[in-house]
């Protein structure tokens, strides 16, 4: 396999108006750092490859307006260390190094299908030879699907179809999985939302605290937020506050999940219709200053700042969205008690079954899916929290201690373009 197009430099004005870099991500350079300018709308798109293992990195595609370079160069640190934290020498499952794509539009502009498609375009010997990816913020899987044929693409993941044994089976063995459907709800959007829910009920069981005296607020109503959601209601947890653009839906008493997750658009907004007479409607930010045990951030990065962090009760942040918590931010939560359970692990789940599926670790059933996401988060989350309480330190500490300690046994397994 040929090495990667050189590297395209940052312009500074991309570089300058990033948000804030999680911990760790300034470790070594990204192997490539490319900015793309849309030529028929000026808008800016970017993809940041952290390192590549046997060949090939793995990364979603999101689109939201204001997304930088550096929010992309923290994400593709992340995915690096999320591959790295699934790493079983047993399994088929062949770890991948970290990559992540973005594109400075809003979804919901009329010009961002026409700006995707042009991305994938420019970006497709990347696409091709390197970069597996696939849905993220502000775009679902049938979108990118559609967009990357256009674009002249096979598929998003073509690019690790050369470390298949049998590409035949392991394609068909991922369409039957994402051709899966249950409760209303596809099995590709339930998977990251289980291991979410998992990551919290590990935490809860740590401290002995009963799911039914737990109350949960959640940002964002997507297919991460949706899907925990369900989880955690269906676990005997109460979702007391969900949040989406038009604001937040809140019920001391319980909300009806499934109810609202009927109703949803295709951005994960609630049609206001389906509320009941005893769910009220507040205002955006309420949801961080619910009176909840558990708050789950699964929408946007840089969500909790040093700021509107003062108002926050909760005894648990679950970062079910990346980036949702700036560093400054965490430490202030952590002075006070408050724990973050760090993207790196807890949304780790959806890349994870992508792969466990077309390797061939799991096949195409619901029940596998869930009961190995759920078994492997478990253990995740446990060694993570066990190793923070051991150290004295967070749990994103630990998590990054984790990965920097898998990372030169990949890279000695598999090897690294470094």
């Amino acid at each position: 396999m040929s090495t990667p197009p050189t590297t395209t430099t940052p312009t500074p004005a991309a570089a300058a108006t990033g948000g804030p870099r999680r911990p760790g991500a300034d470790a070594a350079a990204p192997l490539v750092s490319l900015t793309w300018t849309d030529p028929e709308t000026g808008r800016q798109g970017f993809l940041v490859i952290d390192r590549l293992v046997r060949g090939v990195c793995s990364g979603g595609l999101r689109m939201r307006a204001g997304c930088t370079l550096e929010e992309v160069t923290g994400l593709a640190r992340g995915m690096t260390m999320k591959e790295a934290l699934h790493y079983n020498p047993q399994g088929r499952y062949i770890p991948l190094g970290g990559a992540k794509g973005g594109i400075d539009c809003d979804p919901r502009d009329p010009a961002a299908y026409g700006v995707l498609v042009r991305y994938l375009r420019a970006v497709r010997p990347y696409v091709e030879q390197f970069w597996t990816t696939g849905e993220d913020l502000g775009l679902t899987q049938d979108l990118v699907d559609r967009a990357a044929a256009e674009a002249g693409l096979v598929s998003s993941i073509q690019a690790v179809y050369s470390l298949l044994d049998d590409e035949e089976a392991a394609r068909r063995r991922l369409a039957d999985a994402f051709a899966i459907d249950v409760d209303g709800i596809g099995l590709d959007e339930l998977v990251g939302g289980c291991g979410v829910a998992e990551s919290v009920l590990t935490a809860l069981d740590r401290a002995g605290v009963p799911y039914r005296e737990t109350r949960v607020a959640v940002q964002g109503l997507g297919t991460m937020g949706g899907a925990t959601a369900r989880f955690l209601a269906r676990a005997g947890l109460r979702i007391v506050a969900v949040a989406d653009i038009k604001g937040t839906i809140a019920n001391p008493a319980g909300l009806d999940v499934e109810a609202l997750l009927a109703a949803r658009d295709g951005h994960g907004c609630v049609d206001r219709a389906a509320l009941r007479p005893e769910d009220a409607e507040r205002p955006a930010g309420a949801w961080l200053t619910a009176d909840a045990e558990v708050l789950v951030p699964a929408a946007v990065s840089y969500a909790v700042d040093t700021t509107n962090q003062a108002g926050i009760t909760a005894r648990w942040i679950v970062e079910a969205a990346n980036m949702p918590v700036v560093p400054e931010a965490e430490a202030l939560l952590a002075a006070r008690g408050v724990t973050v359970l760090p993207d790196v692990a807890v949304n780790s789940g959806t890349n994870a079954w992508w792969w466990w599926t077309l390797f061939g670790d799991i096949g195409a059933d619901a029940d596998e899916a869930f009961a190995h996401t759920r078994r492997s988060m478990r253990a995740l989350v446990e060694q993570i929290l066990a190793r923070a309480e051991a150290e004295g330190s967070t749990p994103r500490a630990a998590a990054h201690a984790l990965a920097a300690d898998r990372l030169p046994v990949i890279a000695e397994r598999f090897g690294v373009f470094r």
